[in-house]
């Protein structure tokens, strides 16, 4: 018989994953949401996709393909303030917004925050507490302030797994 904690956590998970299916403008097969998420109606999720706690924000549309895990607090910005040429200091009312996109098999750490424009190439890991502010190549291992890269997955490993079906 189940605890009383991890029937109110399931409840919980329901309750996530309904808000984000509801708001997002399309939503794959088994969606997991384990802490507070949000979403924008400009978001496509893929299938198996999991959420420990993602804020995806700005007006920007966000592609977040098949396989995808993030760790808690993790943040998607698809918007930004027009500081460059704008008519006030320190930036103006105009919103200057940037598609997002994630690729397939990624994996982000805790606390990563994907700025406006980016794409993470599939198979990416992105190491916690990085800000991704530039794009991420396939297989790549980043992490930082700015994340950089400084390893590559092996790739023909990755390539068997994928082969096999082998997703988490």
């Amino acid at each position: 018989m189940p605890s009383l904690s991890s029937s109110i956590q399931n409840i919980k998970r329901k309750i996530y994953s309904f808000k984000v299916k509801r708001i997002a403008k399309t939503c794959g097969i088994n969606l997991k949401v384990n802490g507070s998420s949000y979403v924008t109606p400009k978001t496509s999720l893929g299938n198996n996709i999991n959420f420990n706690g993602m804020k995806i924000q700005g007006n920007g549309n966000i592609t977040i393909k098949d396989n995808f895990h993030s760790g808690i607090e993790c943040m998607i910005i698809s918007s930004i303030h027009n500081y460059d040429f704008g008519d006030a200091i320190p930036y103006d009312d105009t919103i200057i917004s940037k598609d997002v996109v994630i690729e397939e098999n990624v994996w982000l750490g805790n606390r990563v925050i994907i700025l406006p424009g980016v794409t993470v190439g599939e198979g990416a890991i992105i190491q916690a507490g990085s800000v991704v502010v530039k794009d991420i190549p396939k297989y790549a291992i980043a992490g930082g302030h700015p994340a950089k890269v400084f390893k590559y997955r092996d790739i023909d490993h990755y390539e068997k797994l994928k082969r096999e079906g082998k997703f988490h």
